[in-house]
């Protein structure tokens, strides 16, 4: 009979956890160059389902109608040359799903705890292989609780309003610099009060705080905890 792989064969599961803002998507996007695994994007997973709400103008704060919307959804993530392509039903919507207002979709239906069922649910059947790389508010104590690898990543919340201002143009525009701040300011107050897989840390998850770094030094860090966790586990 043949034997289940063991953990040294078998690929990692690397969780990264944290706020909007934060950096999650840019560190899981190059850990997953640099190791050969597959970016695997709760966000935009989300924001598909925000989108085809969106589009069919269905009720975002029903759950009975955004889980019946999942259930006649596909949503796929297929590896690309500068990311992941986005497909809904088949259809690539990788650039419009990250507008402002698919984003504020996909906020607003994941606190339905029958939807986050749903996307957990697909999520681990991506992930089952291991071999991935996730990033979100709920990896690590969620979709993955036995991931060998948990980052949780934050900045103290200004810095991070800051590098949105930045992300959007809108240094030179105090209006919409203070819409952006008052908005991200909303998502965290959201993210960690909603009743259903708040944003927490792991107790096992290793914090890095991005507030004094730069996106050369915060991925280094992550490397170097994703290496020293390759290095204990071939010697087992």
């Amino acid at each position: 009979m043949s034997q289940p792989a063991s953990t040294q064969t078998r690929k990692m599961v690397i969780a990264i956890d944290g706020p909007a803002g934060a950096g999650k998507s840019t560190i899981a996007s190059r850990l997953a160059r640099k190791f050969g695994y597959i970016n695997l994007e709760s966000g935009a997973m989300y924001r598909a389902l925000g989108l085809k709400a969106l589009e069919q103008g269905s009720a975002l704060d029903s759950e009975a109608a955004m889980i019946a919307l999942a259930n006649c959804s596909r949503i796929e993530l297929v590896p690309a040359a500068d990311g992941n392509c986005v497909l809904l039903d088949g259809r690539d919507v990788s650039i419009r799903i990250r507008g402002r207002d698919v984003a504020d979709a996909a906020s607003r239906l994941s606190v339905h705890p029958a939807v986050r069922e749903w996307m957990v649910s697909r999520q681990r059947e991506m992930g089952v292989d291991g071999g991935v790389i996730m990033e979100g508010r709920d990896i690590g104590t969620v979709v993955f609780p036995h991931a060998e690898v948990k980052i949780f990543l934050d900045a103290d919340p200004d810095v991070r309003a800051h590098r949105r201002i930045l992300q959007h143009d809108a240094a030179g525009d105090p209006e919409k610099s203070a819409r952006l701040k008052a908005e991200l300011h909303e998502r965290d107050q959201r993210d960690s009060t909603r009743a259903v897989a708040p944003l927490v840390a792991a107790p096992d998850a290793v914090h890095i705080d991005s507030s004094s770094l730069n996106i050369e030094q915060v991925i280094a860090e992550a490397e170097r905890i994703v290496e020293g966790k390759l290095a204990a586990l071939s010697q087992k």
